[in-house]
């Protein structure tokens, strides 16, 4: 039996998140008032969740993502075209970029900031030949 994750972040205003992550490219499973989960794959789903609702749930204070890298989320794809559409697309909705690109041979990586200042990285991981 295959283990999903939902990984749990928290945003400032919801129904802007929602349209960051959908002008990805990304559906949702299940939206409540104060969250949202946007599906990365089979197994995968970010829970979006109002600052009050995921203190709700937090054990410590919610870090403030702009200031402080409390994670950097990777979504792996197949091509480097792919890795630069989701970076520009990421981009054209309100997303910074975030760190140089990286292209060292076995890997190809650009990474963004979301509308909270969440760390995401688009990766390419090529096969040795």
């Amino acid at each position: 039996m295959a283990t999903k994750l939902f990984v749990n972040l928290p945003v400032k205003d919801l129904g802007r998140s929602k349209a960051f992550f959908t002008g990805l490219g990304l559906d949702f499973f299940g939206q409540a008032e104060d969250m949202a989960s946007v599906i990365i794959s089979e197994h995968t789903q970010v829970m979006l969740l109002t600052e009050a609702a995921f203190a709700s749930y937090a054990r410590n204070g919610v870090a403030d993502a702009t200031a402080h890298t409390e994670t950097i989320l990777v979504l792996g794809v197949e091509t480097r075209q792919q890795v630069d559409e989701l970076a520009d697309r990421a981009e054209a909705a309100g997303g910074q970029p975030a760190g140089a690109t990286r292209d060292d041979g076995y890997r190809y990586q650009r990474g963004f900031a979301d509308l909270d200042g969440h760390h995401w990285e688009a990766l390419c991981l090529v096969e040795p030949s």
